[in-house]
């Protein structure tokens, strides 16, 4: 083996070796996105149907006196897309730390990247 076909995966070794738990953390939520073939979160703009796929950072409900609501932050290593469920109190599955992909037509609130009333499907717990 030539060393010039050694450096990457050198180089590779020590970047894993520097990096954060977080960062690595991103890299593999990153890769699955991509294997199970959804749009990296970063990547989505306002008025596209996508489907991303990540984990579930946090889940709330948040009351409203005219429409009560139930958000996750969902996260793919890229970016984080807000998923709004309108009239819903509880999702049995829908908790933090959860795997899904969810889908759906990108609305901008406050800046950030939403969906409302996403479909999903929740991946097995790992």
């Amino acid at each position: 083996m030539a060393i010039d076909e050694r450096r990457p995966s050198l180089r590779r070794f020590l970047r894993r070796l520097a990096a954060t738990e977080a960062e690595l953390d991103a890299e593999q939520l990153q890769r699955e996105s991509a294997e199970c073939g959804a749009t990296p979160a970063g990547q989505c703009h306002r008025g596209e149907v996508v489907s991303v796929s990540g984990r579930l950072r946090t889940v709330v409900y948040c009351p409203r006196t005219n429409l009560p609501t139930l958000e996750a932050d969902l996260y793919d290593g890229s970016d984080v897309v807000t998923l709004v469920w309108l009239g819903r109190r509880r999702i049995a599955g829908i908790e933090p730390g959860r795997q899904l992909t969810a889908r759906g037509r990108v609305a901008v609130r406050d800046d950030r990247k939403v969906i409302y009333n996403p479909y999903y499907e929740l991946e097995s717990p790992r």
